[in-house]
């Protein structure tokens, strides 16, 4: 599916100052390339995302990648179980779907790799087993790259 990159450079502006993601959350992470998931704990796709995420998460941080994963649950219980189930090696935010109705994340999981600037690079909704060498080449593509 094609995403308008305007539409997702809107909504990264404004994730550091909207709800409940701060905008120290994400000034963390300058200079770091960054895979930011919106999921949720009924999303089948996310299950088989998470242990990936997992992996790229371990094999790259050294490298300045990070997995941030934004849960869009209405009951945080309900995402507490799922990750009692399927455990995050990476930081997990909690946003009451409030982002997702602003900026019409449709798909679980969708997911946005930003540049060490914080600028977006891809988008992807959903998650698919194929193309995970697709999505890990993008991140090390990012990685790669020298500002």
């Amino acid at each position: 599916m094609e995403v308008d990159i305007k539409q997702v450079v809107f909504f990264v502006a404004l994730l550091g100052s909207v709800c409940s993601i701060q905008a120290e959350t994400l000034d963390q992470y300058a200079g770091k390339v960054v895979l930011l998931d919106f999921w949720a704990s009924w999303c089948g796709p996310c299950r088989r995302s998470f242990p990936w995420m997992n992996d790229m998460q371990n094999k790259y941080e050294n490298q300045g990648f990070v997995v941030v994963a934004v849960n869009l649950d209405r009951d945080r219980k309900d995402a507490d179980r799922f990750l009692q189930e399927v455990p995050a090696t990476f930081e997990v935010l909690y946003d009451a779907q409030e982002l997702a109705v602003k900026f019409n994340v449709a798909a679980m999981p969708t997911s946005v790799l930003l540049d060490k600037k914080g600028q977006p690079i891809t988008m992807h909704k959903g998650f698919l087993s194929k193309k995970t060498k697709m999505y890990e080449q993008a991140i090390v593509d990012a990685l790669a790259k020298i500002d």
